[in-house]
């Protein structure tokens, strides 16, 4: 009985949330069509949309104003076929998605929100650390086209990586000096947001995770399961330049993983080592021959320059 009230009322919002969306854009379509006279490019900022945005809160309801008329006409702007809409997503999300300008990145935030269930509020942070961009950077122009259609669902080891990773949830205030295991308790302490950052997949196993090897202790910083790729996933924290040691020492940990932990259907782990400073030939000296699924990659506490990392995106759409 209940499962039969919870999925009735799942549908009726579900309705409701369809019809409010098809109202936005036929609303949109009015101020370009009759409004505007079917011109996209004519000056709807000022008189039009001033006395229309009176007229409606006079008639209807005082939530109405001129720069809300304006994303209704940029949503019809935006999709010009009411088909094209996913009613799996609402109006607030809508609402964040038509403020992006670039074709290809808009569809990603659209399929990808669908696809992890963003929040509005997660939606917003995904945008605001760019995120379409880093994941871009790591493909080639066939990738992310088929990125921005499809959104991401991790399939290899490769997909887990954005680079850099952002951790500006943080809160901690460049130069200052942290140590490794402040910035391993602070993840941790910020789990939900952290988790976010990493991606569609992973699940908290523990920190300062134990092994023993020949009666001697050993501790991997974190160690997260990805239920898509049904691995483990180990991760180490470097605050100064990733060294070679440092690729062994990891190395080391799969190795025990694979033969140790990994029970019947776990694929073979992934480490991945995130560092403040990476030179990427000691990187590439370092992985050279390992046949285990390792990364190296950057992080930084503070939000990535948007347009710069867009236009690297877009010089490798162009090549």
């Amino acid at each position: 009985m209940g499962e039969t009230y919870l999925q009735g009322r799942k549908r009726a919002l579900q309705a409701v949330n369809s019809e409010s969306l098809l109202t936005y854009w036929e609303m949109g379509k009015h101020i370009i069509e009759y409004e505007q006279k079917g011109k996209i490019k004519a000056e709807y900022g000022k008189k039009v949309l001033i006395q229309l945005a009176k007229d409606l809160k006079t008639q209807y309801d005082k939530g109405f104003s001129r720069s809300y008329l304006v994303y209704m006409r940029l949503f019809y702007i935006r999709y010009p076929k009411s088909e094209t809409l996913f009613h799996q997503l609402s109006w607030s999300h809508y609402f964040e998605i038509i403020k992006i300008d670039d074709d290809l990145e808009r569809s990603f935030y659209e399929k990808q929100t669908i696809l992890e269930k963003w929040s509005v509020q997660e939606l917003r942070r995904q945008k605001k650390t760019a995120l379409f961009a880093r994941l871009a950077l790591s493909k080639d122009k066939q990738g992310i086209l088929d990125m921005a259609k499809q959104g991401l669902i991790p399939n290899k080891e490769t997909d887990l990586i954005k680079e850099p990773f952002v951790f500006d949830f943080l809160g901690i205030e460049m130069p200052k000096r942290l140590k490794e295991k402040d910035l391993e308790k602070k993840l941790i302490e910020h789990l939900q947001t952290f988790l976010l950052e990493l991606g569609k997949g992973f699940t908290y196993v523990g920190r300062q995770y134990r092994i023993v090897i020949s009666n001697t202790e050993y501790y991997v910083d974190l160690v997260f399961y990805h239920r898509i790729l049904r691995c483990f996933v180990l991760i180490d924290l470097k605050i100064d330049e990733v060294k070679h040691q440092d690729v062994g020492q990891m190395n080391f940990y799969l190795n025990y993983f694979s033969t140790e932990e990994n029970i019947e259907g776990d694929n073979e782990p992934i480490g991945i080592i995130l560092t403040n400073e990476k030179d990427n030939i000691v990187v590439e000296y370092a992985l050279r021959g390992i046949t285990n699924k390792l990364l190296v990659a950057k992080y930084q506490l503070y939000l990535p320059d948007k347009d710069i990392l867009l236009q690297k995106v877009r010089e490798i759409l162009e090549n």
